[in-house]
């Protein structure tokens, strides 16, 4: 079965690409890979930090079109340092949601919530929150559930260059848990700013 669910969304990841006129690079089926066992294993918790420039955003956004073309039920908050990143990460979604040949019945023939910042796609009725919304890791939250969260880029020197600052998005990070429904996954993506890193665990080597 897993194997199954994987090979459904390298297919999808192959099938946008080669629309792209591009190859699926050898370390994005790696990184899709990854972040489908999250979405299937429990604790349902993962990290991904790569190269810079690897393209992981990418494959995210791919990853997020196809959790909602296989269950548009799904509701995903992208959480960024600033609302303007998590937007872009929306944005991306958004033109995939809109390009893919798999995902045509997804698109609404009214698009009241079809932006940068949120996208409501064609769903069973009587779910309230949007299908992909973002915000700012300061912005409000409250009241929010979630079936996945992604937290992309959420340090930043911004957030992260005193200890102060760290502590706060530490703080902020912990509300996540109320937001997380309970069969949820969340999934950071980023890259340590700092040697206090929140990306940091207690099993880590700190020499």
């Amino acid at each position: 079965m897993k194997i199954a669910m994987t090979m459904a969304f390298y297919d999808f990841m192959d099938e946008w690409n080669a629309i792209l006129g591009f190859q699926t690079p050898a370390h994005h089926r790696k990184i899709m890979d990854f972040l489908v066992s999250v979405w299937q294993t429990p604790p349902r918790r993962g990290l991904l930090m790569s190269f810079r420039h690897s393209g992981k955003s990418t494959v995210v956004g791919i990853f997020a079109a196809c959790v909602l073309y296989l269950h548009p039920e799904t509701r995903i908050l992208i959480l960024s340092a600033e609302s303007s990143l998590a937007s872009r990460m929306v944005a991306h979604i958004r033109n995939i949601l809109e390009n893919h040949p798999r995902c045509v019945d997804l698109i609404p023939a009214v698009r009241k919530e079809w932006s940068h910042g949120r996208i409501t796609v064609n769903r069973p009725i009587g779910i309230r929150e949007p299908s992909v919304v973002c915000q700012g890791i300061h912005g409000n939250i409250t009241g929010m559930r979630a079936d996945l969260i992604l937290c992309d880029d959420i340090e930043v020197p911004n957030t992260s260059n005193t200890a102060q600052k760290r502590e706060m998005l530490r703080e902020r990070l912990r509300e996540l848990d109320f937001i997380l429904s309970p069969s949820g996954a969340m999934i950071y993506i980023g890259t340590p700013h700092t040697l206090d890193t929140i990306y940091r665990t207690s099993d880590d080597d700190t020499n």
